[in-house]
């Protein structure tokens, strides 16, 4: 069999610029042409609102829309559509989404910093969230309950959810039917960068919304960071965009686990990325090849994943410290830890959105059901950003609340540092406060 199905490296032949190169993402590649096409949508929805938005989903969807709205009657039709053991299993993930996500509730903060001076933080929703669940080849209403669940447990008013819509002009029906389920009301058909564009300066059909969340394409990702650096447009949640795993597999591992979970990955999309670190396991990556090879052609997304595996890659090292190394560099979206105690290397890992233990745990678990969330940083952002929370629904805002004693309390400091940063306003403030009180500055 031929070994191409995995790109082989030996991790200790690489110089510094050969290990940048094996880890560097296939859609980073593409950003800057991406940026400019990005750029233009987003200015087309911003002109034109609702008629960009019709004309660019009869472009890239092949569907012309007479109406944006998804409206009661494809709802009900939707229901009926959804068969009652599909249901079932929305309703199963939901469950343990909601019971991981409920038990994120953060609790307000009240400390008395000194005598007199009270400082608290308490949390507030955001008022409008936007809800991007993709489609592309495939639909995801496993992506409407990841977003749709915490959202609606922060308490945020306005929830407003965008998918493109399939070819004969309807949402699909169980992204319609888990959104429903978690009481989303206002659900636009519409995708890609001007979905995005569209929630972040609303338009006659869409509301505007102060944060855009979920994952998508290197589009969506680029869209989601020109509109948030744009004061007039919408903060996002995170770069989340094309799918990728990285599994770290010791000679323990089952090659047929290591497979599946590699292929599981690669057929989100022809830009997903999956990679292979061997750690001191001499034949495993040729019998991982070989089981690739045997589920390939059963698959019916397989000539998407010929297309990812393109950009795959089997890394062999020989410790445990080195996969750890690369691990923490790639900063996977998701990491499989198929090896004798994953949770010792698991306490290693700095970088990663979610971490998945021993041969028991497919990486499916964490798309569906287990109850984590399934959107997650890409692209390396795993070095700073965390996977989706209830937390990033809220905002914490400080209170402070001082009595007359814990003025003066602070007023020595206060005065002091103002002096230094030359702001005698900042003293004054103080000051006029004492005198009213008859104390003396």
């Amino acid at each position: 069999m031929s070994t191409a199905l995995l790109r082989p490296v030996d991790w200790s032949r690489l110089d510094a610029a050969g290990r940048r190169r094996v880890l560097e993402r296939p859609a980073v590649r593409a950003g800057d042409s991406v940026a400019a096409d990005v750029a233009r949508l987003i200015a087309e929805v911003r002109r034109d609102g609702d008629a960009a938005l019709l004309r660019l989903t009869e472009s890239f969807d092949g569907v012309r829309l007479t109406s944006l709205l998804v409206d009661d009657e494809e709802l009900a039709e939707a229901g009926r559509l959804v068969e009652p053991a599909a249901r079932s299993a929305i309703d199963a993930a939901a469950a343990n989404i909601r019971r991981f996500h409920a038990a994120q509730a953060g609790t307000p903060l009240r400390v008395e910093t000194a005598p007199g001076v009270v400082c608290e933080r308490v949390l507030r929703p955001i008022r409008a969230v936007g809800l991007y669940v993709p489609a592309g080849s495939a639909p995801l209403p496993s992506t409407a309950l990841m977003l749709a669940i915490p959202a609606e447990l922060a308490g945020c008013p306005v929830r407003v959810l965008c998918t493109p819509p399939r070819p004969d002009g309807r949402a699909d029906p169980a992204v319609l039917v888990a959104a429903r389920s978690c009481g989303i009301t206002t659900i636009v058909k519409a995708g890609g960068a001007q979905a995005i564009a569209a929630m972040a300066y609303g338009s006659a059909s869409v509301p505007k919304v102060d944060k855009i969340f979920g994952p998508g394409n290197a589009w969506v990702t680029a869209a989601k960071q020109a509109v948030a650096l744009d004061p007039a447009g919408a903060a996002f949640d995170m770069p989340a965009g094309p799918s990728e795993v990285m599994v770290v597999a010791d000679a323990t591992a089952e090659p047929r686990f290591v497979a599946l979970d590699l292929l599981s990955q690669a057929e989100h999309g022809p830009d997903s990325q999956v990679l292979l670190v061997a750690v001191a396991a001499p034949g495993l990556v040729a019998r991982v090849e070989a089981e690739i090879a045997a589920a390939l052609p059963g698959l019916p997304r397989r000539d998407i994943v010929r297309r990812a595996l393109a950009h795959a890659a089997a890394i062999t090292v020989t410790s445990r410290d080195d996969a750890v190394d690369i691990a923490n560099r790639y900063a996977p979206e998701h990491l499989i830890l198929q090896m004798t105690e994953p949770r010792g290397m698991a306490e290693a890992i700095q970088a990663a959105g979610s971490v998945f233990l021993g041969p028991w745990t497919p990486e499916s678990v964490g798309d569906y059901c287990s109850g984590t969330n399934h959107v997650l940083p890409t692209y390396g952002h795993a070095r700073a950003y965390s996977g989706l929370s209830v937390a990033d629904f809220q905002r914490r805002m400080t209170l402070q609340e001082l009595t007359p004693a814990g003025l003066a309390t602070l007023a020595p400091t206060v005065t002091a540092l103002a002096g230094l940063e030359g702001l005698d306003a900042h003293a004054e403030a103080v000051r006029v406060r004492l005198r009213a009180l008859g104390a003396t500055p």
